[in-house]
């Protein structure tokens, strides 16, 4: 399937009654998950998040595509910092982030493609590009200019982060995915 159909399709399953639920219902675990499912470790000042965030955005990606699984990730965002704001101001930052990371999991995830080889591609691209770069970004922008603190000190953190993250993410979304896999093998 090419990216235009993938883009395609899952702009198709926002008109399914079916899908919009199950998109809600990941949306809800997402804002849970959200508030209650990750520990911020305070061997980085406060920097270095873990989180399940990703895995009912991962789910979406598999079931709905790209642009599902970024409402979930934007959306999952929005409400839990409304829901439970910890933390300081809202930062849209984040919710860009959220975005990006549903529609680069449902490029390489929807519909049930869920191998080895597409959460690792996934997984590392999101891992660079959103995780690193980009939350280094924000994290410079909201906590570094001003203070001695260089973007590359915050880059590495969350070079370190993701590194710590890599093995049980990949892990977690494969066995999930292939949950999913035999789920729509039997109801088909």
């Amino acid at each position: 399937m090419t990216l235009k159909e993938k883009f395609y399709n899952s702009s198709k399953e926002l008109s399914n009654i079916y899908s919009l639920a199950g998109l809600a219902m990941l949306l809800a675990i997402r804002v849970i998950v959200g508030i209650f499912a990750n520990s911020t470790l305070a061997l980085f000042g406060n920097t270095l998040k873990i989180s399940l965030n990703f895995l009912p955005i991962a789910i979406a990606a598999a079931l709905f595509g790209p642009i599902g699984a970024g409402l979930v990730g934007g959306l999952g965002d929005i409400i839990a910092f409304f829901v439970n704001p910890v933390g300081g101001a809202y930062f849209p930052g984040f919710t860009l982030n959220g975005i990006l990371t549903g529609i680069i999991l449902g490029i390489f995830l929807y519909k049930n493609n869920v191998t080895i080889k597409s959460v690792l591609i996934s997984w590392t691209i999101n891992a660079l590009f959103v995780e690193v770069l980009l939350s280094g970004y924000w994290l410079y922008f909201i906590y570094g200019m001003g203070n001695q603190d260089s973007f590359f000190t915050f880059l590495w953190i969350r070079v370190i982060s993701e590194a710590i993250k890599f093995i049980p993410s990949v892990l977690i979304i494969l066995a999930v995915g292939k949950a999913l896999g035999k789920v729509s093998r039997v109801k088909n």
